[in-house]
C-alpha cells in the first residue's frame, strides 16, 4: 500500500458526492464547497452516499491524482463533525483501512477467490 508524507494536510468532505464526479468536478467542490485551494499540498477525501467508495484528490506539482477505493462488503465510517474535517495522514490511513475513527475498530479482512 502507498503512504502519504506525514506533514501533508488531509481534508475530508463530509457530505456524499456523486460517484460520477471526476477530477474537474471534485476540484470545483474543493473550491466552492470547502472553500479551499485544490492546488494546495493537501489530500481531499470524498465518499459516495453508501459510504462504500472513497475518492482522494491530490495535486502533485504537474497534475492531479485521483485515487478510488471500493469496499466489497463493508462501509467507511465517516466522521460526523463540522462540514470540513481536517485529519492527520495517520487518521486518513486508518480510515482507508476501515478503522472507525470514533471507536478505532477495523473492518474484517475479506478473502475472495474470484471477481464474478
Amino acid at each position: 500500500m502507498f503512504r502519504f508524507e506525514p506533514g501533508l494536510k488531509v481534508y475530508l468532505h463530509r457530505e456524499p458526492v456523486d460517484g460520477r464526479k471526476a477530477i474537474n468536478g471534485l476540484a470545483l467542490l474543493v473550491e466552492q464547497s470547502l472553500g479551499l485551494d485544490p492546488f494546495a499540498p493537501a489530500v481531499f477525501v470524498f465518499s459516495n452516499r453508501r459510504r462504500d467508495r472513497v475518492k482522494l484528490l491530490l495535486w502533485d506539482r504537474t497534475g492531479f491524482w485521483l485515487m478510488i477505493k471500493r469496499l466489497e462488503a463493508d462501509r467507511f465510517r465517516w466522521p460526523k463533525d463540522a462540514a470540513v474535517v481536517e485529519l492527520s495522514v495517520e487518521q486518513l490511513h486508518w480510515l482507508l483501512t476501515g478503522i472507525d475513527l470514533a471507536v478505532m475498530r477495523p473492518h474484517p479482512q475479506r478473502h475472495y477467490a474470484k471477481v464474478g
